[in-house]
């Protein structure tokens, strides 16, 4: 059955923002390479930045759609604000200990770590297809990161192991705190940076250049989230978890292309493994809902 033209122009349009939110993404280690500043100092100006771009999106929103926007987070939504200012400070200080690739890939592994936190928290069940893709993401990441032993890369890399963990466990609680606000508390996350780096960091003692770059920092963190959330909203999670995928490839050709940088030989061959699991597990789950929204609705007995 053809879907409606409404339809099939909706997910279009999910397809690209989800698709273009990655891409944007795959800039936050080019970004943070480029920037001098120490990371907390990096934090900092992102998160300033990013509060007022997302919560002026979260105030516009539901007004466009005559609705009053919800600012109200209670614990459940301050708990998601401080695990998600942690789990940002760790992503944003690995890059700068070890390869943009290195990061990109570990976290790649976020939706896997997700699901075991989630069988281990909550005891969501815990798919064997999906055990199968962690165990070789696992994989490609173990190779990945002995190849950093002895040298300062293996501490980025467990700051992006600690990065993803928190990542999961933000996810797990988004889906677990279904009335919270969860872009706002995005923004407050945000917030929360700018105010642990003021006290504990210099922000202020800064280059002209550093600053232009934390603003174009912050304003990207800002547009890849709103892209993310709108994109999300028009197509199945499947096929969103999917595109979000081309995060990896995005970073690690920015990085190429920016930054000169080209990691070595067993990152590639561990992101080449990570990777393959991951859109392996996405394009199965893809292909599973795409066969389920085909079966024809049974009418209801009467």
């Amino acid at each position: 059955m053809t879907p409606p033209n409404g339809v099939s122009n909706e997910r279009t349009l999910g397809i690209l923002l989800v698709s273009a939110s990655a891409i944007v993404f795959g800039l936050t280690g080019v970004l943070t390479k480029s920037i001098s500043a120490d990371a907390l100092t990096v934090s900092c100006w992102r998160g300033f930045v990013g509060f007022l771009l997302i919560g002026a999106y979260v105030r516009w929103r539901p007004r466009r759609a005559g609705e009053k926007p919800n600012m109200r987070l209670g614990w459940r939504g301050w708990l998601v604000a401080v695990v998600g200012a942690a789990a940002s400070i760790a992503f944003i200080s690995a890059f700068k200990f070890t390869y943009v690739a290195n990061v990109a890939v570990i976290y790649a592994t976020a939706p896997f770590v997700t699901a075991l936190l989630a069988w281990l928290l909550v005891r969501e069940p815990f798919r064997a297809p999906t055990l199968a893709a962690a165990i070789v993401s696992l994989t490609g990441v173990a190779i990945m990161v002995h190849s950093g032993f002895g040298s300062g890369n293996l501490f980025g890399d467990g700051l992006a192991a600690l990065m993803t963990i928190g990542s999961a466990l933000y996810m797990i609680m988004i889906r677990a705190f279904r009335d919270t606000p969860v872009v706002w508390a995005g923004a407050v996350s945000a917030f929360l940076l700018f105010i642990f780096g003021w006290f504990v960091t210099d922000p202020l003692a800064i280059t002209t250049w550093d600053a232009v770059l934390l603003v174009v920092f912050g304003a990207s963190f800002a547009l890849a989230s709103i892209l993310w959330t709108e994109g999300s909203r028009l197509i199945p999670a499947p096929e969103s978890a999917l595109l979000g995928a081309a995060e990896v490839p995005a970073a690690v050709l920015l990085a190429w292309l920016f930054l000169s940088e080209v990691p070595p030989a067993a990152s590639i061959l561990g992101g080449a493994i990570v990777l393959a699991a991951v859109l392996a597990h996405g394009a199965r789950d893809w292909f599973k809902a795409r066969r389920a929204a085909a079966l024809p609705v049974a009418s209801p007995s009467k």
